[in-house]
């Protein structure tokens, strides 16, 4: 019998091994198993595949805007037909842990939906934000990492402040 137990646990990493191989974009993103990620915005024309590549990376289903804990990371997909994007941007840091990114996922140019990048540039901002990285995240979908320049600490917040007392001069 603990034979059968290590050829079980030598197959699971195997398992885990190949599960994070095949899904190379979902670890690109920087999720991690165990990770608690939301999802909002979903609608039928989302990439499944990357849906199911996030969810095989952290090893559980997305949450959904119900979900009442604190949350690693939020994937938010917008089309220019969903509101206001700052909107939508400030409802997505309300279970967000701090330092946890926001990947907003956007209809890639010429795709139904496309959301302009000066208009995620505007908005991400005004929201708080700060982009990081661009990435293509399937066929039809860009992912633009955005995260809160406080996870940054002090440091961020001085130079912040400093910035903003050079323009006043």
């Amino acid at each position: 019998m603990q034979n059968d137990m290590k050829e079980d646990s030598s197959v699971g990493a195997v398992a885990d091994t190949v599960q994070a191989a095949a899904n190379p974009l979902a670890v690109r993103l920087g999720f991690q198993a165990g990770e608690v990620v939301q999802e909002l915005g979903w609608d039928e024309d989302c990439d499944e595949e990357l849906r199911q590549a996030i969810m095989d990376t952290i090893g559980a289903d997305l949450v959904d805007v119900d979900f009442e804990g604190v949350v690693d990371a939020v994937v938010l997909w917008h089309r220019t037909d969903d509101g206001d994007l700052v909107d939508n941007l400030v409802d997505a840091l309300t279970s967000l842990a701090d330092g946890g990114p926001i990947w907003l996922l956007t209809p890639k140019a010429g795709r139904p939906g496309h959301v302009e990048p000066s208009d995620i540039g505007e908005a991400a901002p005004t929201a708080g934000l700060s982009a990081t990285s661009s990435i293509s995240a399937g066929p039809d979908w860009s992912g633009t990492r955005l995260v809160s320049p406080k996870a940054g600490g002090k440091l961020a917040k001085s130079t912040v402040r400093a910035k903003a007392d050079s323009t006043e001069n």
